[in-house]
């Protein structure tokens, strides 16, 4: 896993770049939002789908609520990039829609729109 900091409009944000899944529960959830924090002094996370358990995008599993609710209890806002179009789940795709229109949590297509996202809130 490697992280690059970055400010934009006086937001700190951390760009997580991970090969392999590092979020799949919780308690990976925080170990990463305290690593991010320790490293980079930075509440602001931008990371790739890939991360991520396939089982997160399952919302049965609720994986994925408890993951953000970590997210959001900790006061971290992250942007989730990838390509999410394979994703066929009603539920899910109105649960990233939901998310997008908050403050906290963005599912977005590109590094630049997390960028924007993550430093305009």
């Amino acid at each position: 896993m490697k992280i690059e900091t970055i400010t934009v409009n006086g937001t700190k944000i951390a760009l997580v770049n991970s090969d392999k899944v590092c979020i799949s529960d919780g308690q990976t959830a925080l170990d990463l939002m305290m690593s991010v924090n320790y490293e980079t002094d930075s509440r602001s996370i931008v990371i790739n789908k890939d991360a991520f358990a396939k089982e997160f995008f399952v919302l049965s599993t609720g994986i994925a609520g408890e993951v953000l609710q970590k997210f959001i209890n900790y006061h971290f806002k992250l942007a989730i990039v990838g390509d999410f179009s394979a994703y066929t789940s009603k539920p899910l795709k109105e649960f990233m829609y939901e998310s997008n229109r908050g403050e906290d949590i963005f599912f977005v297509s590109s590094k630049q729109e997390a960028i924007d996202r993550l430093s305009s809130v």
